[in-house]
């Protein structure tokens, strides 16, 4: 079935509808088909308040899946490793991927709230993409267990009614896992999504495969021009590069966003000089 120009090839939580949304829509679990085009041009909006800027860092490796779109392959390295220092097997290699090569899995949660400490995930959504490219995608509604805020159903549109019959995080994080295997991770502001991913693990028993990770906001700031943007926010770079997809407070949106800037981000450290992993980790709280 083919919706909003991507055809679904696997639904991974029957307690969901299996419908890709188009936009801003409602986000079901779903494996989808690659879209292998680049990153070309559309209009844009966004930017979540708190959520636009940050920092981190701590790295480990990917390799490209060669293999079935949105799935790992034998291509790929298994995401783990203690850090820059780390000498396992496949850092080295991984280091010296270019980037253009290397898949990533592209991620954005939607939460009740700013802190883990205090909130949940209501909204999954990932891209694995790779040089540009499209290979799968993976988005799921979660049940958070408490009610959402009015602020934030406003926000994101994801209301209690909404997840009333979502699949709790025990049941869609196996799938985001499974899903990310092989992969770098990618997201903007990538602490946020880290620390609410890491303490929905951490009360649903599983065990974090310690993937390296890449921050686009650092990375933007790294390599964006003052005089080009005002900020780095994901609806302010997304528009400045003319991404496919407008971010929306939605997490399959906001990921296909954050992919194409990401795309583009790439190809800027290429034009510096800067093609591998390795290399990106000389830059400042890019690669953790």
């Amino acid at each position: 079935m083919s919706v909003a120009a991507a055809t679904v090839v696997g639904v991974v939580s029957p307690a969901v509808a299996a419908r890709v949304p188009s936009g801003c829509e409602s986000a079901p679990v779903a494996v989808l088909a690659p879209d292998r085009g680049s990153p070309d041009h559309g209009e844009l909006d966004r930017g979540s308040p708190d959520r636009g800027e940050l920092d981190r860092g701590s790295p480990d490796r990917a390799r490209p899946d060669r293999g079935k779109p949105g799935v790992a392959g034998p291509g790929c390295v298994r995401p783990g490793g203690s850090g820059p220092d780390s000498t396992e097997p496949g850092e080295i290699e991984l280091a010296e991927m270019e980037l253009a090569e290397i898949e990533f899995a592209v991620i954005d949660l939607e939460t009740t709230g700013w802190s883990p400490s205090a909130a949940a995930i209501t909204e999954v959504g990932a891209v694995r993409v790779r040089g540009g490219a499209r290979w799968g995608e993976f988005a799921s509604l979660v049940n958070p267990g408490t009610p959402v805020p009015a602020g934030i159903a406003e926000l994101t549109g994801i209301t209690d009614w909404l997840l009333a019959a979502a699949p709790g995080p025990a049941a869609v994080l196996p799938g985001l896992l499974a899903f990310a295997e092989g992969c770098v991770l990618a997201a903007h502001n990538a602490p946020f999504d880290l620390a609410f991913l890491l303490a929905a693990c951490g009360e649903a028993g599983l065990a974090w495969p310690g993937f390296t990770v890449v921050d686009t906001v650092m990375l933007a700031r790294n390599v964006m021009d003052p005089d080009e943007v005002p900020d780095c926010r994901l609806s302010t770079l997304a528009r400045f590069f003319g991404a496919r997809t407008a971010p929306c407070h939605r997490a399959l949106a906001d990921a296909r966003a954050t992919a194409d800037v990401l795309g583009w981000l790439i190809r800027r450290l290429a034009h510096r000089g800067i093609r591998t992993l390795g290399q990106l980790r000389a830059l400042p709280d890019v690669v953790a």
